[in-house]
């Protein structure tokens, strides 16, 4: 064992033997001082009296230590000792809040909801990211029935109060909602939910913006507009959402390449699968960048 200690130091017999001595002197003066100050006091020797002497002696101990060093020339070497120590106690401390930490998400989709489940598949067992909700604004849509088989909770909502009324913002805030994805969500976010959810909703586009957004961009609409234009590459644009159509900051982008073989339904496909690829990592990336 002391071999050991001596390897881990670094140090020689002499200093070895001087740093064990100092460990032992300083603890003995240590409990000797929290005996003695303990002594000015009248509370009697039981439980509340040990707690106390405890207490004492762990706030007493690194200053008799440092004391004792500096008697037996090792204070550089307990100085740098203290300083692991210190640092040690505070990356466990973060450990420990980081472990308590977990961001609520909310996925809104209009439709089958293929994005949805790669993000729900992505983050099963996430130690700070939980789907807590699923939003929909089309009753008979894909996505309930993966909700449901993910014991997700849903929400469908209607035009009037989600554009004239609050935005669910009432709703989502019950539900402990920190953060909010768009994947496959057709309506435009009202700036209701955007002022309440700052920096906290993204969305994923089917083009590499800031060409082919706006207004009626989505799906094959934008698929067929890439076709007719001829162009070489398309891809996927995941960005923040504000208040204009598909112009907030951009987060992600992928692309792939077109042949003149390419159709909407072809680039659909492989659209598709960058989205699977990519979105559930970013989704995950981004919302982890906050915590």
């Amino acid at each position: 064992m002391h071999n050991k200690w001596k390897e881990k130091w670094q140090v020689s017999w002499l200093k070895f033997t001087l740093i064990i001595c100092t460990f032992a002197i300083g603890g003995g003066l240590c409990g000797f001082a929290g005996r003695k100050l303990l002594g000015f006091t009248r509370i009697e020797k039981g439980t509340i009296y040990f707690f106390i002497y405890i207490v004492v002696v762990t706030v007493l101990w690194p200053f008799c230590i440092i004391l004792v060093s500096l008697l037996l020339g090792q204070f550089s070497f307990f100085k740098n000792y203290l300083k692991k120590m210190a640092f040690k106690l505070q990356n466990k401390k973060a450990s420990v809040n980081m472990q308590q930490i977990t961001k609520r998400i909310a996925i809104f989709a209009s439709g089958a909801g293929s994005n949805a489940q790669k993000i729900i598949e992505h983050l099963k067992n996430h130690p700070h990211i939980k789907i807590g909700l699923i939003v929909c604004n089309k009753l008979n849509a894909g996505v309930f029935g993966i909700a449901k088989n993910n014991n997700i909770e849903t929400l469908l909502i209607e035009k009037e109060q989600f554009f004239k009324g609050d935005g669910y913002v009432a709703n989502l805030k019950a539900q402990q909602i920190d953060f909010i994805v768009l994947a496959g969500f057709l309506w435009k976010i009202p700036l209701t939910l955007i002022q309440a959810f700052p920096n906290s909703i993204i969305n994923i586009h089917p083009a590499l913006l800031p060409k082919y957004g706006g207004k009626g961009m989505y799906g094959h609409f934008v698929h067929e507009q890439v076709i007719a234009n001829g162009d070489a590459e398309s891809g996927i644009t995941i960005h923040f959402v504000n208040e204009h159509f598909d112009d907030g900051q951009h987060i992600f982008q992928a692309t792939c390449q077109l042949t003149e073989r390419d159709t909407p339904d072809t680039l659909a496909a492989k659209i598709h699968q960058l989205e699977h690829e990519h979105f559930p990592r970013i989704v995950e990336e981004t919302v982890m960048a906050i915590l």
